[in-house]
């Protein structure tokens, strides 16, 4: 069909415009785990630039770019149902308009940028520029979700490494301009064959492979215990089942004739509350003998509570405390509540106690001879600002996590590519201890030495990785590449406006 007959069509119905980019941007979501096919994705994020030059309005660059925005979202982010099936009979009905809801409010940034390529370059190049913003503002807005970002699908590849001097973000910039020089290639004719060349050049860059390293052995090095006690969600604080897990957990705390030099339990992994706790940790203490263990937990203030991780020592003393300072809209608390509650809407100001409360922000745990960690719980993993918001800069990255909220699809996967991200972007290790899994060790190039199954009981000894100097991006985050894309979009705004008069 001619360009300008699809054309037309397409912008006399725009449902039809709308499923067409919801077809492409489930081709592009394959790039994420569990499919883990990058190229795929690589031709999606290309066939979706290539309709800018079909499009005839921006009302239809729009109407794509949610489409696409949906598409993509809905296939990567289908996990968000999950957490409601835990209790299907209560909350199942919730399932469908949390994804719903999540993929098309997602959608939205991206409508934006589509709309806005054609709006700041004729032939819609700015995309590029216009999508990175996107993803940004994605990252940050309402506390932010950078979830699924699409540079994610190059974490295997020698490319990612850029992540330690331009962040995630600088990644995404490079994947949308070869995904443009291949939408280019595909759809005009003039220098086709120079265009393919370096289209191909383009996807051969971003194929070359990081390489494995070899798995380090424990030997005379620090070693870490990570346990992983699989506890499923709908059974996790059953009474029936709950001290199951428990006596799982101080078993492989116990395990072993070689003794680790620290040992990690994931997020929440005890049952009861910190302050009533004496008896469990003194169980903790005897199975963990003189080792100090570090555990999830949760506490509470008063009328506030708190997602908890504790330091607990030799002796069975709680030495220090992290409190999880980044928290889940609508998991742990309800955004805007605390304004709510002062307009006589009660029940969902975590301020004042209702909802998980935030701690007061990001910090290390001093362990001694095995130096300092910063301690991510959960969801923080997510976000590259959470690791850059240490007080100082910590020997290792130590995440606890609970991920049987996410399923076993892809959700967990997910989750652990984006800690290895975190590895690459500080230049530093992550050790995972995660409840139902995946459980790793990860060095600093992002690079899994070591790693439990989900869905198995078990743990790992692994050998403490070498963290390597502080990464570029680690000392200067994401503004400048901010201001350098803005910049651009600026100028391109003034060359056309200039064009046009």
């Amino acid at each position: 069909m001619a360009d300008g007959a699809l054309r037309r069509r397409l912008r006399a119905v725009p449902w039809k415009t709308f499923c067409t980019g919801g077809a492409v941007g489930l081709i592009a979501a394959l790039g994420h785990s569990p499919f883990d096919l990058w190229l795929l994705s690589l031709f999606g994020f290309a066939a979706a630039f290539a309709m800018l030059r079909i499009t005839a309005s921006g009302f239809s660059d729009a109407v794509f770019g949610l489409g696409f925005g949906a598409g993509y979202f809905a296939l990567s982010l289908s996990w968000i149902v999950e957490p409601f099936l835990v209790d299907p009979l209560v909350h199942g009905w919730m399932a469908p308009f949390a994804i719903l809801f999540l993929s098309m409010g997602l959608a939205l940034f991206w409508a934006v940028a589509f709309w806005g390529a054609k709006r700041v370059s004729k032939t819609g190049w700015a995309v590029i520029l216009t999508l990175t913003l996107a993803e940004l503002v994605r990252a940050y807005v309402f506390t932010g979700f950078p979830w699924a970002m699409p540079s994610y699908v190059l974490v295997d590849k020698l490319v990612a490494q850029g992540a330690g001097f331009i962040g995630p973000h600088g990644l995404n910039l490079v994947f949308f301009l070869v995904a443009w020089g291949l939408a280019r290639a595909l759809v005009y004719d003039k220098r086709i064959a120079v265009k393919i060349g370096l289209a191909v050049l383009g996807i051969v860059a971003l194929a070359v492979p990081l390489g494995e390293a070899n798995q380090q052995e424990p030997g005379a090095r620090t070693v870490v215990r990570l346990i992983q006690p699989n506890a499923p969600q709908h059974q996790k604080w059953d009474p029936q089942y709950a001290g199951v897990f428990f006596e799982r957990l101080v078993q492989f705390t116990r395990a072993g004739d070689e003794r680790p030099d620290l040992i990690v339990w994931p997020e929440t992994a005890v049952p009861v509350w910190l302050h009533n706790a004496a008896r469990t940790l003194g169980i903790i203490s005897d199975a963990a003998g003189d080792v100090p263990v570090v555990l999830g937990i949760n506490r509470a203030e008063g009328a506030r509570i708190f997602n908890a991780v504790v330091l607990m020592d030799a002796v069975g003393r709680v030495t220090q405390t992290y409190d999880k300072h980044h928290l889940v809209p609508f998991g742990e608390y309800i955004p805007l509540g605390n304004l709510l509650s002062k307009i006589g809407i009660q029940g969902l100001a975590s301020r004042d106690g209702d909802g998980f409360s935030p701690g007061v922000g990001a910090d290390v745990l001093d362990l001694g001879a095995l130096g300092k960690a910063l301690v991510l719980i959960c969801y923080e993993a997510v976000f590259p600002q959470d690791v850059r918001a240490a007080p100082e800069r910590p020997d290792f990255i130590l995440h606890l996590t609970n991920d049987a909220w996410f399923g076993n699809f892809s959700g967990p996967y997910q989750h652990l590519v984006q800690a290895r991200m975190r590895a690459i972007e500080s230049g530093l290790p992550v050790l995972r201890s995660a409840n139902t899994g995946v459980s790793a060790v990860i060095d600093a190039k992002g690079r899994v030495l070591d790693a439990l199954p989900l869905n198995t009981a078990g743990y790992l000894d692994v050998a403490l990785p070498d963290a390597q100097p502080k990464t570029l991006y680690a000392k200067v985050g994401d503004l400048p590449l901010a201001i350098v894309v803005m910049l651009l979009v600026l100028t391109a705004l003034l060359l056309r406006r200039r064009e046009t008069h």
